[in-house]
């Protein structure tokens, strides 16, 4: 290196150096929801300090860590109300005034700049007080060399690419971004120290977002509020942690909880997951209701023991339930390995739970797995039923008497209400868990012969919920019941119900009425 070259470095350096120096007065204030200002903090000599000079930025004591304790990944997740977007952009628009940084900011949909955080950004570089800042073509400038640009992800991926040199990225509204803008954006973050921030109300727990940045610490997030290890920082934040909650939004938000689905509310304002479609056959919080509800209600696992399995081939997921009686036991899925393989799993899983019936669903690629099922059981107590979802409904002259779908016709036959067996059997699971969901969160007595109750022990929860909660009926001219195809739900972007299925399967009446058929051995053919 040239003495001239190595002078014009060292001469950068030092202007940095006290670029960054002057700029280190600058004080956070954190603030708690209830008790208002409780400390401030200043970055000085590469630490943050308690400070008690005069703060210049105010944000909420929750994103503390997000300052002092910053990993690559961080998360903020939550309700309406929180102050979350505001709160960022408050940090960036001061990392930017302070640190001369560039920020890319992105949300998975963007068709203009209105659509962007341009507008919160600019609102607190003013609340703040900020000086330096310009905005030409759309941007966020600084004059010493730092800025933002606000870029859509799905419409033009490729603009990440130009992105190199920028050191923190922040996604709004995250629990939209799809899993193709994820892979590219993650990669794409490769200065030194660089964050890429995602800001989220989350949506279902399937989406991609949910998957990557939340359900891998659900557990901890349900009992800390935080989450946080050598690459994460998750931080769930909602109205009752934002100091400056607007009274506005409380009226909102009580007229919410008064009048709203208990689960909606929670979404909307708790920032739990919608696992719910329109025209959805199951609410979530009936589908809470139904956890441990044995345990809540002091039923028991008592009757039959009956294995089903939904299975597939290619991508989507194989599922695998046991319910003992009126409680689901078991439930797995299996997402790798061809139709045969999962079969052979299922029944595996069966005859080591003792089954005394094994259902499958025989429609389309199911049909051959009659052969499985016969070698597989030959000489054991489970007697295998193959589940065919598209015949019509089973008992077709007998009186259908909904429990919860109050708008199918009193006194009305089995034949006149469903369009086929697989939607006969959705609405008895309907059933079930709205029975389960009256006693539970109302008191009203049921014969636990007509509840369900799904064990706490379930590993895959969460995909369950997500499953049976997103079964959306299907509009019939001819006014039957009829739910939702998997093909047709898969152009809605809702995923498989391996688990559904298996659930919903278990619950056909007519499983525990048939009776292992007995094998005539095949004349011999007469060779001549």
């Amino acid at each position: 290196m040239s003495k001239a070259l190595a002078k014009k470095i060292d001469s950068l350096e030092s202007q940095l150096t006290s670029f960054a120096g002057s700029k280190q007065s600058q004080v956070y204030g954190l603030f708690d929801a209830n008790d208002g200002h409780v400390k401030s903090i200043s970055y000085v000599d590469n630490v943050w300090q308690e400070t008690t000079e005069p703060y210049t930025v105010t944000i909420p004591l929750k994103l503390e860590p997000m300052l002092t304790r910053p990993k690559r990944f961080i998360i903020v997740v939550g309700g309406r109300g929180s102050g979350k977007s505001q709160s960022i952009a408050a940090i960036e628009a001061e990392r930017i005034n302070t640190l001369g940084i560039k920020v890319g900011c992105f949300r998975e949909f963007q068709n203009s700049i209105e659509d962007s955080v341009f507008s919160i950004i600019q609102n607190q570089v003013n609340r703040i007080g900020l000086e330096g800042f310009t905005y030409p073509n759309s941007s966020a400038r600084h004059v010493n060399g730092g800025g933002a640009k606000f870029r859509g992800l799905a419409r033009n991926p490729e603009s990440m690419k130009s992105m190199d040199g920028f050191k923190d990225f922040w996604v709004e509204e995250a629990q939209t971004t799809s899993e193709k803008s994820l892979k590219l954006l993650t990669p794409t973050m490769r200065s030194k120290g660089g964050r890429l921030i995602f800001s989220a109300n989350p949506g279902s727990q399937e989406d991609a977002f949910s998957k990557r940045f939340i359900m891998p610490f659900k557990e901890e997030l349900d009992r800390n509020g935080i989450y946080e290890d050598d690459l994460h920082l998750v931080i769930v934040m909602n109205h009752s942690d934002n100091y400056w909650f607007p009274e506005e939004l409380e009226q909102e938000r009580q007229w919410d909880y008064d009048n709203l689905p208990r689960a909606l509310y929670d979404h909307i304002w708790e920032g739990e997951f919608n696992d719910s479609v329109e025209n959805a056959i199951i609410p979530a919080e009936w589908f809470d209701a139904c956890i441990d509800a044995h345990d809540k209600l002091g039923f028991k696992a008592q009757g039959a023991l009956i294995a089903t399995h939904d299975p597939s081939d290619g991508g989507d997921n194989k599922g695998y339930a046991l319910r003992h009686g009126s409680v689901f036991i078991d439930i797995q899925e299996k997402t790798d390995g061809d139709v045969n393989e999962g079969m052979d799993w299922a029944l595996d899983n069966a005859i080591a739970s003792h089954a005394d019936f094994f259902a499958w669903d025989g429609d389309g690629m199911g049909a051959p797995l009659r052969r499985n099922a016969d070698v597989a059981l030959e000489g054991k107590k489970c007697s295998p039923v193959m589940f065919r979802g598209s015949e019509g409904p089973y008992m077709p002259e007998a009186i259908y008497q909904p429990a919860a779908n109050t708008v199918i016709r009193q006194s009305a036959k089995i034949k006149d209400v469903f369009r086929n067996k697989r939607s006969q059997c959705y609405i008895r699971l309907q059933d079930r868990v709205y029975n389960t969901y009256r006693a539970v969160v109302h008191g009203e007595y049921c014969d636990p012969d007509e509840m369900i109750s799904f064990s706490s022990s379930i590993k895959c929860m969460g995909k369950l919920r997500s499953e049976v909660c997103r079964l959306p009926l299907k509009p019939n001219g001819n006014g039957y019941i009829q739910i939702m195809s998997k093909p047709e739900m898969k152009k809605l972007d809702i995923p498989s119900p391996g688990l559904s299925d298996s659930v919903m399967m278990s619950l056909g009446d007519f499983i525990v009425m048939k009776k292992k058929e007995s094998r005539a051995p095949r004349p011999r053919k007469l060779h001549r």
